[in-house]
């Protein structure tokens, strides 16, 4: 049940800006703000780490604004959220190892060899950029976009993006680790 109550979660989050797209017509910026809510404390209680209990502060903070406000605009900020949490995440493992894909890395090869860990800063260091750019884009898209350009962007082109940088990551392990098997 826990585990399919998250998968569920994950799905709302990744569709976020086709739900409030199609749901904004139909529905107050408040209720759909309260629904944000709902569905983030639910995450909250499933997986109780660090980096979640600051994003539902975050995105909490952002959706009581929505309901107070009754502001379909303050909806628009929630990719800008997620993508700047995850450059905290990411940027704060670097600053205090071991780095985030290291972490990942270590789950497949507990025995990491140096050139992986070097490896591995870079590569997050690499999605910290990704991320302060999408998040950057997100901005903009939030402040001076029409709601379809905003959900073009944060519910199609950003998903593109991030499996575009995941597929030459990839690629480039692939290449330049081959004698690793």
């Amino acid at each position: 049940m826990k585990n399919a109550l998250a998968k569920l979660i994950g799905l709302l989050t990744v569709l976020y800006p086709v739900i409030i797209f199609f749901a904004l017509p139909r529905f107050d910026a408040w209720q759909l703000a309260t629904g944000l809510i709902v569905l983030l404390t639910l995450r909250l209680l499933s997986q109780r780490n660090t980096a979640d209990r600051l994003l539902w502060a975050g995105a909490a903070l952002l959706c009581f604004y929505a309901v107070w406000d009754d502001s379909p605009d303050a909806l628009r900020f929630y990719p800008v959220l997620i993508n700047f949490s995850l450059l905290f995440w990411f940027a704060a493992s670097l600053r205090h190892p071991p780095p985030i894909i290291e972490r990942l890395a270590r789950l497949q090869h507990p025995d990491l060899p140096p050139e992986g860990v070097r490896y591995t800063r870079k590569v997050t260091q690499v999605w910290c950029l990704f991320f302060l750019f999408n998040g950057l884009a997100a901005l903009v898209t939030s402040l001076w976009c029409s709601m379809a350009c905003w959900t073009l962007y944060n519910g199609v082109i950003a998903y593109i993006l991030m499996a575009l940088l995941m597929t030459v990551e990839y690629l480039i392990r692939l290449k330049t680790q081959s004698h690793v098997r």
